[in-house]
């Protein structure tokens, strides 16, 4: 398919990769596809990608190529939104959360021909509107998901170390370590209008994408195109209520990385130690500030949040078949 005129603009965190390795590549893909020659932005400390996603859209760019970890990409992301501009993904992290759960290739020369040579899929996009531990409010995009508990905690844990050596395998490490704890967070929640419904629970987790880093669903049947947010609450009640969940988590991570195990086929299971709900708004409210996560970073504490969502606001370049 032959794309002419259409332009393209690539943002990149030069931290994670030089441009110098990455153009050739961007070059032949762009010259198969028929893109004009792109164009080429780096990140900044001050600006990681947002600004000049933006910008690029404002001026006319029909795709915005993010070429680094998360961060890049959800910063790229929040630019692009309610544009007309779609979005690829170059993943240079470990967790690459959006890229796994949309099913995109992790190696950098089929992802970008999936970039030049792809389909759109139109996602929905999230908002979390935050109130940190010194009171201050404000508002964080995101693109997969949020919370507090074993998806922060896991970020804490990982050792960056063995994340080196052994890459993604060490969130799953990490996923491990933050499952005690018990259920020490009490928190108020409320799902659109319904009522405010008050639990102690280990771990809240809202999302519009239900793959956390490792490859582990903790919400299986998450759609990120579905119009609805999903909401998952972990509160085990001792020892035996963590078993179905460490054998449900550690099954996964058999079936990813041994080819052993049983995948989970999707379906939710609600009990009284694992609560599946969806919605259009979810707020949550902390008895005391907790770390809060998005899309595999962790910023800071919060002594509350709530997640809206942006229906069929962002365009990403998927491969033709998916």
């Amino acid at each position: 398919m032959s794309h002419n005129n259409q332009r393209a603009v690539i943002v990149f965190n030069p931290v994670k990769i030089e441009r110098e390795e990455l153009e050739p590549l961007v070059k032949a893909a762009a010259s198969k596809h028929g893109w004009q020659e792109p164009e080429w932005v780096e990140t900044t400390e001050d600006d990681p990608g947002e600004g000049q996603a933006k910008e690029a859209a404002a001026d006319g760019a029909d795709m915005v190529l993010a070429c680094g970890g998360d961060g890049t990409v959800r910063a790229v992301s929040t630019g692009l939104r309610d544009t007309e501009a779609a979005m690829g993904i170059i993943p240079q992290g470990t967790g690459n959360l959006l890229a796994r759960n949309l099913g995109l290739p992790l190696g950098m020369e089929k992802a970008i021909d999936v970039a030049f040579g792809g389909a759109d899929r139109v996602i929905d996009f999230c908002a979390a509107d935050v109130v940190d531990e010194s009171g201050e409010e404000r508002t964080i995009p995101f693109a997969v998901m949020a919370g507090v508990g074993i998806d922060a905690q896991m970020i804490e844990n990982t050792d960056d170390d063995l994340k080196k050596k052994t890459g993604v395998f060490a969130y799953a490490v990490a996923v491990i370590k933050s499952l005690g704890g018990g259920n020490r967070l009490n928190l108020t929640y409320r799902i659109d209008e319904g009522e405010e419904t008050k639990t102690r629970a280990h771990s809240v987790i809202v999302g519009n994408c239900g793959e956390l880093i490792g490859a582990i669903e903790l919400i299986p049947d998450a759609e990120p195109d579905d119009g609805l947010i999903d909401l998952l609450i972990m509160r085990p009640k001792g020892v035996f209520g963590w078993i179905p969940i460490i054998c449900r988590i550690a099954g996964q991570i058999a079936w990813k990385y041994l080819g052993r195990g049983k995948r989970f086929d999707g379906a939710k299971h609600t009990s009284d130690d694992v609560h599946y709900a969806t919605g259009h708004t979810v707020s949550v409210e902390l008895s005391q500030p907790e770390v809060f996560e998005v899309d595999g970073d962790t910023v800071g504490k919060v002594r509350s949040f709530a997640i809206r969502l942006d229906p069929l606001s962002l365009s990403v370049r998927v491969p033709q078949d998916a």
